[in-house]
């Protein structure tokens, strides 16, 4: 079939055009400067970023991957350390750990808002284990009361992998500000999307903060002096100045993606599929908009021959990767997170969607129903 329209998955052109004029004289006062490292807009960033999370310290990184790599580097984690996370998600939440030589843990998830089940924590803690990285994962917190009360218990750090989830909330607090560290994304396609890649640290804990500026920077505690080995995970002036013109709209992209997604909820009851849990005291924020279908595959394809884009998040959950192949885990270790690794299909939900793209998308996964 010859699609009529089409509806993407995400319009960054129209998200730049309105951005254009603003986003060309923060990149002009950057060349004029040629301060390109360091520059003013990375402590503007940081402060703008500490404010709008609520938390004391933010500390500008290269990426999302180096963020959650660099505050564990700043706990110390390494050789014959366990770190228990889930394993629906992006492959950086485990390799990362892997990279610094600790093994990652994988649990399972809850069926209904894909985020780690803090029920399943417990069983995995061993002697070994040193911390604990929840992942917000599509926009939406993970039971953080549940899982701090385990790691205090056990003597565990936590680190918040909230990539995805900048501007949710978990009975009123701000994704990031729930644990020891956690890291931010703003690789293109997140919520408050860069130019490139960017990344941030959020702390609480002013000697955690210290040590991640050290680290982003070789290790340096000043100019030629090194108290530790880091490595190269400084964001570009450039790319700060961008995010900092970008944030003035985030709140407003927030309520147009939730607004979306309320469609959605109501166009989509009843028409064999099941659309996303917000779970109590969690204000999501729809980075995906996350289906289960037990036709997924059909689903798409009817989809995508209609002009409408689609996206699997994540098809091979990261226990069953080659990569880790070593670690044991078997098809069947974790049954939650392999069934919905084979329902799951994400949606288009991003702000610059029309009411009627809304309305043409849900149309067409409930015409598929009813084929």
């Amino acid at each position: 079939m010859k699609a009529v329209r089409s509806v993407s998955m995400l319009d960054l052109k129209a998200e730049y055009r309105l951005f254009r004029d603003e986003i060309r004289a923060a990149v002009d006062a950057v060349l004029e400067s040629q301060h390109f490292i360091g520059g003013p807009a990375i402590a503007e960033l940081e402060s703008a970023l500490s404010a709008y999370c609520g938390v004391r310290h933010a500390v500008a990184i290269s990426n999302g991957t180096d963020a959650l790599l660099c505050a564990l580097m700043a706990l110390g984690i390494g050789h014959g350390d366990e770190i228990i996370l889930p394993s629906f998600t992006f492959f950086a939440t485990a390799g990362t750990v892997a990279r610094l030589g600790a093994r990652p843990v994988f649990v399972d998830i809850d069926a209904r808002t894909f985020n780690i089940d803090p029920a399943k924590i417990e069983k995995a803690i061993t002697p070994k284990t040193r911390a604990i990285i929840p992942v917000h994962l599509f926009g939406q917190c993970a039971d953080m009361d549940a899982i701090d009360a385990i790691a205090k218990r056990h003597g565990l750090k936590v680190v918040e992998d909230a990539a995805q989830a900048i501007g949710a909330k978990y009975k009123g607090r701000s994704a990031g500000t729930l644990g020891d560290l956690a890291s931010l994304s703003f690789y293109p396609t997140k919520n408050l999307g860069g130019f490139g890649e960017g990344g941030m640290i959020l702390t609480n804990h002013e000697s955690l903060a210290v040590v991640c500026r050290q680290l982003r920077n070789h290790g340096e505690s000043q100019r030629y002096y090194h108290d530790r080995v880091g490595g190269n995970f400084r964001l570009d002036t450039m790319k700060a100045a961008i995010l900092l013109v970008k944030l003035k709209k985030l709140d407003e992209f927030t309520r147009r993606r939730r607004y979306n997604a309320a469609q959605y909820d109501r166009l989509l009851a009843g028409c064999g599929v099941t659309t996303p849990k917000i779970a109590d005291d969690c204000e999501h924020v729809y980075h995906q908009f996350s289906i289960l279908s037990d036709r997924r595959d059909e689903l798409a394809a009817y989809l995508r021959d209609r002009g409408i884009g689609s996206a699997v998040y994540y098809p091979v959950p990261l226990h069953l990767q080659k990569c880790f192949s070593h670690l044991g885990y078997e098809p069947g270790s974790l049954p939650v997170t392999e069934q919905t690794a084979a329902r799951i299909l994400s949606i288009p939900c991003h702000p610059m969607l029309a009411d009627d793209d809304v309305a043409f998308v849900a149309g067409m996964i409930t015409e598929f129903a009813r084929a």
